[in-house]
């Protein structure tokens, strides 16, 4: 679409502006000059602002669209809906406001999009408060270090890279490796740890039959009732890709602000940075690296920056984020990875080879880390997992060069068997969160030697005969322990007492 000036217009344009400016003036008003894929460029408008919500008139009513590109002459604005009512020639004026959303407790349960308008077929949402999609991150001086744990129930995780309220926990890997599983067990544990946490999962450009599957999932585990769905399809125009996990983290924030504990979950950043992109170029914004405009870093890292755990003159509340990146091959090197890791407190890789090795989750010692979650880590688990991480990045070293020859001193056979038995016990089927006692007494069965004649094929087996009989025979004990606290001597006597007893029937022959 070649740029025009406004003595290049067509005859009837001219007029249409003439007699705008006679009559009301250009400041808040103005005139689309053309449109075409979801974009609108209108002459006027002086007054208007960046993000400023603007209301086109066209023959069949009201159509919204939002300034995104300010130019000396026109306005750059992307539409809010289908671009088939608008054409040159319509009147455009200001709403005076910027793009907000509904927001509180009556969105719970509810699928929305990201305008907040209901697609679960269950009625109109009637809220009372609206929030701004486009808001500045709370400050230093008004946030609390993170310190508080959020459990995920996913035993790799919490003992290995813990996640804090508050924190940005990336989940990054190849496509169809378990990156969604992980967040929805970590909304499933939320509800069976009774936490309180409200989970806002946001699905962008995703298709809408997995969104149902995983709706029904979460009302059949008995999360929905705490759970916010902001669903996109691939069919949308990419303005609501583009707002969609604004627009959520809207939603997230005013339980934040309210003195509660939000979790957000962006299911997809990749995507939502291909929407930004496509959006950019049609706004005539040069592109940079791989095509991206430059400053796709500043979309992701003003989202981001908005989870934060408050501090207690605000209320003390905590807006955490688990962003979900793909990769192409396992490239973490690539553009938007790299910058959603230099914006994220640390990161989860998910290996395409350990998912089909049959380790699930497929979750990378040597490349995960969490560069706060330590502070935030229950005193029960860290008691246990002191020397987790270690223990299985070396093996998996190890176990890669003992393929090469056979020749190996007891010492390093003895860490190869503890490093098959721990890869063992931190497989984890879908849907099955553990609890805070579970992840103790199993790895301290396994890391304190225990479990040493148990054959690794059957540690999985050994582990659940020693949960079955420590909640029939020590429950209050378990109970308390699940409390988080470190655990005390006669606790961890129950947990040698019934490892022993247990490691006996499934001794390695």
């Amino acid at each position: 679409m070649p740029e025009l000036s406004i003595t290049e217009l067509s005859k009837d344009l001219r007029a249409a502006i003439a007699n705008l400016e006679a009559t009301v003036g250009l400041e808040s008003v103005g005139v689309v000059v053309r449109v075409g894929d979801g974009v609108a460029w209108i002459h006027g408008l002086r007054d208007a602002g960046y993000g400023e919500v603007l209301q086109i008139e066209t023959k069949t009513g009201t159509v919204e669209a939002f300034a995104l590109n300010l130019m000396e002459d026109e306005i750059g604005a992307v539409l809010l809906g289908t671009d088939a009512e608008v054409s040159a020639g319509n009147t455009v004026r200001l709403k005076g406001t910027a793009l907000q959303v509904p927001v509180g407790p009556e969105l719970l349960g509810r699928v929305v999009d990201p305008l907040g308008r209901p697609l679960d077929g269950a009625g109109p949402i009637k809220t009372k408060q609206f929030g701004l999609v486009e808001r500045e991150a709370i400050g230093v001086m008004d946030r609390k270090s993170v310190h508080e744990p959020l459990m995920t129930g996913i035993m790799a995780i919490d003992a290995m890279f813990p996640i804090g309220r508050g924190q940005r926990e990336l989940i990054i890997g190849d496509r169809q490796t378990g990156k969604t599983a992980l967040t929805i067990d970590t909304m499933i544990n939320q509800a069976r740890q009774k936490t309180g946490v409200v989970n806002v999962y946001v699905a962008i450009g995703q298709k809408l039959s997995k969104v149902a599957r995983l709706v029904d999932r979460l009302k059949e585990e008995g999360v929905m009732d705490q759970t916010i769905v902001v669903a996109t399809s691939p069919s949308d125009p990419a303005s609501l890709l583009y707002l969609a996990p604004y627009a959520a983290t809207a939603m997230g924030e005013y339980f934040r602000d309210n003195k509660q504990h939000a979790l957000m979950i962006y299911d997809d950043l990749t995507k939502h940075a291909v929407a930004y992109r496509q959006m950019s170029l049609l706004l005539r914004r040069p592109p940079g690296r791989e095509a991206y405009p430059g400053d796709v870093f500043y979309l992701h890292s003003r989202l981001l920056e908005r989870s934060a755990k408050l501090s207690d003159k605000l209320g003390g509340g905590s807006l955490t984020a688990l962003p979900i990146i793909e990769t192409q091959a396992g490239d973490i090197s690539a553009y938007i990875p790299t910058n959603v890791i230099s914006i994220t407190d640390g990161q989860i890789f998910l290996e395409t080879d350990l998912f089909y090795q049959g380790i699930r989750p497929a979750i990378s010692a040597g490349l995960s880390v969490s560069r706060v979650g330590g502070a935030a880590q229950t005193k029960a688990v860290k008691s246990v997992s002191g020397n987790l991480k270690l223990g299985l990045s070396q093996f998996r070293e190890l176990a890669s060069f003992a393929q090469f020859g056979s020749d190996l001193d007891e010492a390093t056979k003895s860490q190869i068997d503890r490093g098959r038995r721990l890869t063992e016990l931190l497989k984890q089927p879908q849907y099955q969160p553990a609890g805070i006692w579970e992840q103790v007494a199993s790895i301290y069965a396994v890391t304190n030697g225990l479990f040493d004649k148990v054959a690794p094929s059957h540690i999985k087996d050994a582990q659940t005969a020693l949960l079955t009989r420590l909640w029939a025979e020590h429950k209050d004990a378990m109970r308390t322990l699940n409390d988080g606290d470190k655990p005390t001597d006669a606790q961890i006597k129950a947990i040698e007492s019934v490892a022993n007893h247990v490691s006996i029937g499934f001794e390695d022959k």
